[in-house]
């Protein structure tokens, strides 16, 4: 039997593709829907209003500084602030510092220092005693200052603002850019100042069009800026018109005076060596062109801080009537055991500063000159705040205040330790000892100072010291090297210093004839006694002093100083003050 199978249609392909597309038209307009649902919510600025300050927590409060808000750095005692020792050392002042034996508070500016011990209302300005109404205190290990005497030291000035839930901290004499708001809905003239630069951040503060802010930074197409009412935040730059630049002036109490120099000229400054006795004065020849002497005449003695005296008021008197100032030099002994002990604590370079301070006065100084060499690495923080606590009482007395320092070497207790911009900052003058290339005890002979080692040396300082406070050391003596052959064919080295008149007697004596050495820039000698030894000297005369001289004019350097006086010709000065005022 035949069986009939019904056979099945296929669907028309045109009712087919109508459905498809029909469901493409549809997924396109939801897709288009969601996505201009999407482009309209992002045109949408956020309403959410929040508080832009922290929770204050206790006596701690927010601090707005240089438009940001900055948590755990104030704190609010009685209407009193206070600011983290740490923050501060950070942001206001570098030298600030902690003085941990005393538990003070070391300030140091050009002409004052306040030291606040910890927890005591009795402050000191210069060794004057005062009152604080709140002292220093301790909070977990941070240090915290109260601001009241702070004002007076340095440009800045602080408000409580936002009804007590914020202190505002401004500096002056800072530029700022001010800027005046503006809405372009005349119906209502809020401009909304938002947490960052975005429509979508939540708003902290509600301004009006005409209200000024200060503008601190951009960021894409906002400013960031601080309301009138000392709030902090971000606004679009389409909502602001600049203004102008706003600058508070600070007027500090005091001023630091000027440092000392001859109308005209560059500074001649010249050591003088005192061992036991000072010099009979009588037997000093003149000295044309100098401007200043500075006699070794203090140095530290013991732990306690007691200095060691050997000024004489005559010497003061020969060198006044003849125009000079006196800078008496103030050294460390170079015991680098003896300047940890001493710099240690505040009340033991307090004692240091009191009778350097006394002796200048008995003894009718112009100036104090700072030799400390051979020092500790790790004291150099220490030895910079001394030099700043000794200068303003110093500059008290319109005392001139200079600093003896190396050139720049990887030597830790001859060169690493001098924070040398620290110090200039704080000191009139610095002289750079540029000799010494080649020591007393050095396994090689060479010059004491190369021009070529100098003025490379001279340019590292100048690196980190204003030139016009700067002083080219120069040596006016030399040394004489014995090399002498050993039996195993080693050669041993010796030296002794001699001065100018010595070495000169003694080449006459060899009958020895000097030439110019092209390497070093100055007269060299060499004499063979026989063949086991051999003498050599790189000499300082004109030639050599005229290349220092043009090294002081080619970098316009304050002027020079001479190690030491005892050790030139007295045909020397003429020479040195007729190099020095030629023109370069």
């Amino acid at each position: 039997m035949e069986i009939n199978t019904p056979q099945l249609q296929p669907r028309p392909r045109k009712k087919r593709i109508g459905a498809v597309f029909a469901i493409f038209v549809v997924a396109t307009l939801l897709s288009v829907t969601f996505a201009a649902l999407i482009w309209y919510w992002n045109q949408l600025p956020n309403e959410t209003r929040v508080d832009p300050f922290p929770e204050r927590e206790g006596e701690g409060i927010p601090l707005v500084f240089q438009g940001e808000v900055i948590s755990d750095i104030a704190r609010l005692k009685e209407g009193q602030l206070f600011l983290k020792l740490s923050w501060m050392q950070q942001e206001i002042d570098p030298h600030i510092y902690w003085d941990e034996p005393t538990q003070s508070v070391v300030i140091t500016t050009g002409d004052r220092i306040l030291q606040m011990k910890n927890e005591q209302l009795n402050a000191y300005v210069n060794g004057e005693s005062g009152k604080l109404k709140f002292p220093v205190f301790q909070e977990e290990g941070e240090v915290f200052v109260p601001f009241e005497p702070l004002d007076k030291l340095y440009p800045f000035e602080a408000d409580i603002v936002a009804g007590e839930r914020a202190v505002l901290l401004k500096q002056l004499d800072y530029p700022t850019q001010t800027g005046e708001l503006k809405s372009d809905d005349e119906e209502n003239p809020a401009v909304m100042i938002r947490k960052d630069a975005d429509k979508k951040q939540p708003i902290v503060a509600e301004a009006r069009a005409g209200d000024r802010v200060e503008i601190y930074g951009e960021k894409a197409d906002w400013y960031q800026v601080l309301t009138n009412d000392g709030i902090p935040g971000y606004v679009h730059k389409m909502s602001v018109v600049l203004s102008g630049i706003q600058m508070k002036k600070w007027q500090p109490e005091t001023a630091r005076p000027a440092a000392w120099k001859p109308i005209g000229e560059r500074l001649n400054v010249t050591w003088e060596h005192v061992y036991s006795r000072n010099p009979d004065t009588n037997k000093i020849p003149d000295m044309p062109g100098v401007h200043v002497v500075s006699p070794t005449w203090f140095a530290v003695e013991d732990e306690s801080g007691q200095l060691s005296n050997k000024a004489d008021m005559g010497y003061v008197r020969w060198a006044h009537d003849r125009g000079y100032q006196v800078w008496a030099l103030f050294s460390n002994n170079f015991d680098p055991d003896l300047t940890r002990a001493v710099l240690a604590d505040f009340e033991t370079r307090d004692n240091m500063i009191r009778q350097l301070v006394q002796f200048a006065a008995l003894y009718e100084l112009d100036g104090i000159n700072i030799d400390f060499e051979n020092v500790y690495l790790e004291d150099k923080e220490r030895l910079v705040q001394f030099v700043r606590e000794l200068t303003p009482y110093l500059h008290e007395q319109g005392l001139v205040v200079s600093m003896d320092v190396t050139i720049k070497s990887l030597s830790e207790r001859w060169s690493l330790f001098y924070d040398r911009k620290a110090l200039a900052e704080v000191v009139d003058y610095m002289m750079v000892m540029t000799y010494d290339e080649h020591w007393a005890s050095s396994p090689k002979a060479g010059s004491v100072a190369s021009l070529p080692w100098v003025e490379k040396g001279l340019k590292g300082v100048l690196e980190e010291v204003p030139r016009d406070k700067l002083l080219l050391g120069i040596p006016f003596y030399t040394r004489l090297w014995t090399e002498t052959r050993q039996a195993d064919g080693t050669v041993q080295v010796t030296s002794k210093a001699l001065s100018m008149p010595a070495i000169e007697s003694w080449l006459k004596e060899k009958g020895a004839e000097p030439v110019y050495d092209e390497q070093s820039g100055q007269m060299f000698a060499e004499v063979k006694e026989s063949d086991q030894i051999t003498y050599k000297v790189w000499l300082e005369n004109e030639v050599s002093l005229k290349k220092r001289v043009e090294l002081v004019k080619k970098y316009d350097l304050a002027g020079i100083a001479s190690w030491r006086r005892g050790f030139e010709r007295p045909d020397i000065w003429p020479y040195i003050d007729e190099e020095m005022k030629k023109r370069p």
